[in-house]
């Protein structure tokens, strides 16, 4: 099995798969929707007590069995292989819409590049954004073809620390504008009469879970490639301060342009697409500042991309004994066909169902209902079918804060996922922040019989792939 060539490269690929369109724009929107300094209270709350410790679990799990999602499942009960293949079907299909939101970035990188003034409704007015989805699914397969080291660490060890240089840059330039005083109010301080609220502590934990790339099997995929000697706990703060830290150079970057040109901070979506490009026509300089922040969108966009899609790539190679180029070849040529039902959603062919983008119909289902599922499968088989002996070894010890990052993955986090999952079937309301996309149509009541639907119908294919690829 191929490994990462440091250390370094580990962090940076990992933060690579943290850090996404979640970090710069879902995070400013669901910021902005949830009274902005308020929400940083249980965001933090549910990044170091939830968040962090499921990823401490995922990474020494993937380590220690040295395998992909499929395998490492397998190796504690036979049976549960099939929920590996489940996790691969949840990823893929996320990706396949993650993908046309990554077409948005490249698209408007290319627009700003260009001096192009094209609103977001006319841009998805016509067929541009299933070009640009398709663009970006073949750069993700080409990424992924190239291997664990010539791939996907070569591209996150210079990509992330352009995005965090760019974005150091803009923030020192968000300093000189009029309302930098009043976005920083916005961002830090807190009005602690909302944290009464129920909503803002839903958002905040579906931000957490979802922005560090916990529960997915991308980290426990990671894991594997991962050398025995490194200090898992230390690489999991340093992964999660990471992706915290450029969450919040991002707000830093955003807020102060909102209050500065009198736009609005929760507006949601029209954030990154909408609101900010009226701003940058406004701003001195503003091409250049629209160009570096598109960029770095797509940049952040694109290693998130790769992490999934090498999740399904990996655990495919190990069943049929594929080379990587050829699995990677027809795990492209499928994503394809399937990232244009997305794309045509939000194109001229609107593609929907009563009225509904096909994407954010995805987004409500898979996107929340199955990330949920899939992180409560990850964290009870690995915590209630071995040993807590096995998770200890791979820590290096059993010291108090092992034992307690334990229980909260066998108990705390599946019974908190559980309740979210039960409060959202039974009510059919809205959980803000805990779909990828911020401000996309919420889909009601439609959504208790389509998600469960979805997700029944995605474990009885697992179930037939999985029996097809037994070895």
């Amino acid at each position: 099995m191929e490994r990462w060539s440091s250390h370094l490269g580990f962090i940076l690929a990992a933060v690579g798969a943290a850090v996404g369109i979640g970090n710069i724009w879902r995070f400013s929107a669901v910021l902005g929707q949830n009274g902005g300094g308020a929400y940083l209270i249980p965001y933090f709350i549910a990044v170091f007590v939830f968040a962090l410790p499921l990823m401490v679990l995922e990474i020494a799990m993937g380590r220690r069995f040295r395998g992909t999602v499929v395998s490492s499942f397998q190796a504690v009960r036979s049976e549960f292989r099939i929920i590996g293949w489940f996790l691969c079907a949840i990823v893929f299909l996320i990706l396949s819409y993650y993908l046309v939101i990554t077409g948005w970035t490249i698209a408007y990188t290319v627009f700003s590049v260009t001096g192009d003034t094209i609103t977001f409704a006319g841009f998805t007015g016509s067929y541009q954004p299933v070009l640009y989805a398709v663009l970006a699914v073949l750069v993700t397969g080409f990424i992924v073809s190239a291997g664990v080291r010539g791939g996907i660490e070569r591209i996150s060890v210079f990509l992330i620390p352009v995005c965090i240089i760019i974005l150091v840059i803009m923030a020192l330039f968000s300093v000189t504008l009029p309302g930098f005083s009043e976005g920083m109010r916005f961002l830090f301080t807190p009005d602690f009469s909302v944290l009464s609220h129920a909503d803002i502590w839903l958002a905040a934990f579906g931000q957490a879970f979802f922005s560090l790339s916990v529960g997915e099997g991308i980290l426990l995929t990671y894991g594997s490639y991962m050398d025995q000697e490194q200090d898992i706990k230390k690489a999991a703060l340093l992964i999660t301060v990471a992706d915290l830290f450029v969450a919040l150079l991002a707000g830093t970057v955003i807020f102060p342009i909102v209050f500065s040109y009198g736009l609005s901070p929760a507006v949601g979506a029209e954030l990154a697409f909408s609101t900010l490009p009226i701003a940058f026509s406004r701003m001195p300089a503003g091409q250049l500042f629209a160009i570096a922040f598109f960029a770095v969108l797509f940049f952040a966009a694109l290693t998130s991309s790769v992490s999934m899609l090498e999740v399904c790539v990996a655990a495919v190679d190990e069943a049929l004994g594929w080379t990587r180029r050829k699995t990677t070849v027809i795990l492209t040529a499928l994503l394809l066909l399937v990232t244009l039902l997305p794309a045509l959603s939000y194109s001229a062919m609107h593609l929907s169902v009563n009225g509904i983008p096909l994407l954010d119909i995805m987004d409500e289902t898979v996107g929340t209902l199955g990330l949920h599922i899939a992180a409560i499968l990850l964290a009870v088989a690995f915590t209630s079918f071995i040993s807590p002996q096995v998770f200890f070894s791979e820590t290096g010890s059993a010291t108090r804060l092992d034992r307690i990052i334990f229980i909260l993955c066998k108990y705390v986090i599946p019974v908190t996922l559980l309740l979210t999952i039960a409060g959202y079937l039974v009510t059919g309301i809205e959980i803000p922040g805990t779909s990828f996309i911020p401000g996309t149509l919420h889909i009601g009541p439609l959504s208790q019989v389509v998600g469960v639907s979805l997700i029944a119908v995605l474990i009885l294919v697992a179930i037939f792939i999985g029996g097809k690829l037994r070895k």
